[in-house]
């Protein structure tokens, strides 16, 4: 299996910005399903920018009922409230706007009964419906479909080729409809699209916030650089090598923004800990609220957290928060000299609240053995450590196996339906202090600019390879990896 599928890049100026618009980003449509609102509420968690209520043959009272509840849910987190095709529902409800099939009025005259101020979107499958919707008045187009769907009939598939078409040839927003997910998301993006609009693969899974997120992030592709950005709460290392120093290095050399928050100040070199000195919980928060309260974090990622208060702040920080947060765990434990960095005590502390808060947990071999208390030798053995681990909450788990002997370095990677392998060639070298931090922080940033989980891991396995094979002697044990060449090595045009 191939698991690297885009090359990584050394930014060194800046792109075009992206157009602004009303309407961008995730554009969900509401089924008809049980536990709608439910289901509704994690997905606004996520990052819905706008919701499309599409009730289709229901009482008008019932309409009335569950419209005015999807539109408080909306008015809590930010997002916009349109009503599909009926013009007076949208009335009734005070809707942020109205979307309209071809057959079901004119932008105009939604205009005139709704105001002046509210959002009229229009469906379209060709050049001269989109130019026709335009001249009429409309706000932003739906077009469509770019693939089959299972929610409606669908006899015309324009696809990305179609919306590449006419992406230049109108300067309205465009919403891509029609068999998108996160498995092709990222083609109607770079063929033009300024939002997505989905409804299975949000509302039809069992974490609709993930997924909702694992979509908004995709956006980030068309960012200017720096793009993204990310919040390492993590230990410093005093020799720069690994902990929040080479986070802070590789989020920034791959180029995304970095923020921090200190959980512990160790005095280290590459021979080992000398001493560890921990931060207060109540510290620790307060460097990750503010930082949060102010700045656009696209994700999180962790390190050493060291003491169970820590963990478990963080674990009810992050269900106290409006918005999901994807997070990138690296569970530190051990240091390459052999040091703890993580109490004892904190262990059932992080498999039990904060690990299912992991978007991706990404242990070595002997953090999975110990989180799990077995022995790992093989491949089919860390196959089914990856499962544990999902099954004790976390989202997808890369189980990192560095530490088998002979062969290649194979991480695995497993989103709870399917196993991909990262193969290299395995490196026998003693430079090898702040991998797992570097490594965590390099997929960390690749999501933050939009790149797929799958793509992610695989660029940041690259990019560890290189860092690894491209060290210079420093110290006089565990020497750090290069940051720098490895980034630089895999410089490319920007697009």
């Amino acid at each position: 299996m191939s698991e690297k599928t885009s090359s990584l890049r050394l930014v060194t100026k800046p792109t075009k910005a992206v157009r602004s618009n009303s309407i961008a980003g995730v554009y969900l449509i509401t089924d008809q399903q049980d536990g709608l609102f439910e289901r509704v509420e994690q997905s606004l968690r996520g990052g819905v920018t706008a919701l499309q209520y599409r009730p289709k043959e229901k009482p008008y009272q019932l309409c009335l009922d569950e419209g005015n509840r999807l539109k408080q849910l909306c008015s809590r987190y930010g997002t916009l409230f349109i009503v599909n095709d009926n013009i007076k529902l949208a009335a009734d409800l005070d809707a942020d706007g109205v979307h309209l099939g071809q057959d079901d009025g004119k932008p105009g005259e939604a205009r005139q009964l709704l105001g002046p101020d509210k959002i009229i979107g229009v469906s379209t499958h060709n050049l001269d419906e989109a130019l026709k919707a335009e001249v009429e008045g409309a706000d932003y187009l739906g077009f469509g479909a770019m693939y089959p769907t299972d929610s409606k009939t669908v006899t015309h598939i324009p696809g990305t080729a179609g919306l590449s078409e006419i992406r230049d040839k109108v300067n309205l927003p465009i919403v891509a409809i029609g068999g998108i997910s996160t498995a092709n998301a990222c083609r109607v993006l770079d063929a033009g699209a300024d939002a997505v609009a989905v409804i299975s693969s949000v509302l039809s899974v069992p974490r609709p916030d993930i997924a909702t997120t694992e979509l908004r992030l995709l956006f980030n592709r068309r960012a200017p650089f720096p793009r993204g950005a990310v919040l390492t709460v993590a230990g410093s290392d005093s020799s720069g090598g690994a902990g929040i120093q080479a986070d802070l290095k590789v989020i920034t050399l791959l180029g995304s923004y970095a923020a921090s928050a200190l959980t512990a100040l160790t005095a280290q070199n590459t021979k080992g800990v000398k001493s560890i000195h921990g931060i207060p919980p109540s510290f620790v928060h307060d460097q990750i609220d503010t930082v949060l309260t102010d700045l656009p974090i696209d994700v999180i990622k962790t390190g050493m957290l060291h003491t169970p208060a820590i963990i478990s702040m963080l674990a009810e920080y992050l269900s106290e928060q409006s918005r999901h947060y994807p997070v990138v765990i690296d569970p530190v434990m051990v240091a390459k000299g052999g040091a703890s960095l993580l109490k004892l005590d904190a262990i059932s502390v992080f498999q039990q609240q904060l690990l299912p808060h992991a978007y991706l947990l990404t242990p070595n071999l002997p953090e999975a053995e110990r989180l799990l208390n077995c022995r790992i030798h093989n491949e089919a053995e860390m196959e089914d450590a990856a499962r544990q681990l999902h099954d004790m909450g976390a989202a997808n788990v890369l189980v990192k196996g560095g530490h088998l002997s002979g062969g290649d370095a194979v991480d695995i990677l497993f989103d709870g339906n399917n196993f991909y392998r990262f193969r290299t060639e395995r490196l026998f070298t003693s430079a090898t202090h702040g991998t797992g931090c570097s490594f965590a922080s390099a997929i960390a940033a690749f999501l933050a600019q939009g790149e797929p989980l799958k793509e992610a891991v695989g660029n940041a396995k690259e990019f560890i390879t290189n860092a690894i094979s491209m060290a210079r002697p420093i110290g006089k044990g565990h020497g750090p990896i290069n940051h720098y060449l490895a980034a630089k090595e895999s410089e490319s045009d920007p697009t």
